[in-house]
């Protein structure tokens, strides 16, 4: 077993695997590594861990050290050398007059050596944009012909999915795809849908190529002989995915009926002739599929809890919501209005009878009766609402002598003839 630590360089997406001499290197710093190309400012994507040997690519170049401000520094002016670079190259390229398309520029750590990438449609002689750079530069100069798809990886962009590109985000190498998984997933073959920015086919068309492969052994082909529930027919068109098929019934060639693969029994698989085929007598059975409960699936209201709850909706805002002091307020005037019966006092005026002055033994029942919840005490609180005149309370001295109004709210009180109080 070998201890090893993986970076990856900022110009690629591949992670490779350097000896870190004992150093404990944890994921996301940034090293200085030592490669063929000399030093080289990569990052940490996977801290220290054991491989076995034979996984090892040998010579397995070192850690120099861990990175440090003056090497970020560094880097940040080699990305302004590679900025200027692009610029002059583009120049050079238009005064040759060569056929030849710029793509990326990267400079090494130390300086010493700038690399220039490019794609053409054929050989390009280059040999003389070399020594013009060369001469600019004074570092050695290196010219690589790339394909459209290492342009797609180094440019970068959004695919028809939405997405970034694969290979510009966690694909190592290109992988192989051909025409042939197109038709195996059933997709178009029409080459502006199934190929990516770069005009080739699509990354993504390998991924799920062996689910349908596997998908493929256990479903009949195209035209296939099948006995199904109602029937013999033969299968016209096949879903992988849902792996279902659709039959032409021999009782009833129109519409097509589908089915699942569980319910079909193949008796020639492809096209061919029926001569020699027994039917059996015995139909598969329909395939029912079970609908499972949700736990998580939220309860259903009905309509009338639903109105309930748009009614009193507005309510809870008015008085304060449920529970508080408005709502309290709003019960206790609501029981002053009405009677044990339900029915409104206002309906039938309460008959006033003359009042005489107060004896001393009403006096004492009156100091007898408990304190009402505001608190103050019997003789201290206002005399019940009435139309009658004010009284003067017997005992009372005259800095405490006030009079007694007729409370009116909203026409709750009335007089003798009906009308509500200060109406008269």
């Amino acid at each position: 077993m070998a201890e090893v630590i993986s970076v990856r360089f900022r110009s690629g997406c591949k992670n490779y695997d350097f000896d870190p001499r004992g150093e404990q290197v944890k994921m996301g710093e940034q090293v200085i590594v030592e490669t063929a190309q000399g030093p080289e400012f990569a990052t940490c994507t996977a801290a220290n861990h054991e491989v076995a040997d034979s996984a090892v690519v040998r010579p397995l170049c070192p850690v120099l050290r861990k990175a440090t401000d003056a090497d970020r520094r560094t880097v940040e002016a080699q990305k302004k050398r590679e900025s200027e670079a692009f610029d002059i190259c583009e120049k050079k390229i238009a005064d040759h007059g060569l056929e030849m398309k710029l793509v990326n520029v990267s400079a090494s750590f130390d300086g010493n050596k700038i690399l220039f990438y490019f794609t053409a449609d054929g050989r390009v002689d280059f040999r003389e944009l070399v020594r013009d750079l060369a001469g600019v530069f004074r570092s050695r100069i290196e010219l690589r012909q790339i394909g459209v798809r290492d342009e797609a990886k180094m440019i970068g962009g959004l695919g028809i999915c939405g997405r970034p590109f694969c290979c510009s985000q966690f694909l190592n190498g290109f992988l192989p795809v051909s025409i042939k998984m197109a038709k195996t997933q059933n997709l178009s073959l029409n080459p502006a849908k199934i190929s990516g920015t770069c005009g080739r086919l699509m990354c993504c068309l390998k991924y799920e190529q062996n689910a349908y492969e596997d998908a493929a052994k256990r479903m009949p082909k195209a035209e296939s002989f099948v006995q199904t529930p109602d029937g013999p027919g033969n299968v016209k068109s096949v879903d992988l995915l849902r792996e279902t098929v659709k039959v032409s019934l021999d009782s009833a060639p129109e519409p097509l009926k589908c089915y699942h693969n569980c319910e079909i029994c193949v008796l020639r698989n492809g096209k061919g002739s029926r001569e020699g085929i027994v039917i059996p007598d015995q139909r598969p059975e329909r395939y029912v599929e079970e609908a499972e409960e949700d736990p998580f699936e939220a309860p259903i209201f009905t309509p009338l809890l639903y109105a309930d709850l748009e009614r009193e909706e507005p309510m809870r805002e008015k008085i304060g919501g449920p529970g508080t002091a408005g709502e309290t307020k709003r019960r206790h005037r609501g029981g002053r209005r009405r009677g044990k019966s339900g029915e409104s006092k206002a309906a039938e005026p309460k008959k006033e009878q003359p009042k005489a002055a107060p004896t001393k033994a009403e006096g004492e029942d009156k100091s007898r009766r408990p304190r009402r919840k505001s608190g103050k005490p019997p003789a201290q609180e206002e005399a019940p609402r009435s139309a009658a005149p004010a009284v003067e309370t017997a005992g009372e001295s005259g800095e405490s002598k006030r009079r007694r109004r007729p409370h009116h709210r909203g026409g709750r009180r009335h007089s003798k003839g009906g009308a509500p109080a200060g109406q008269e």
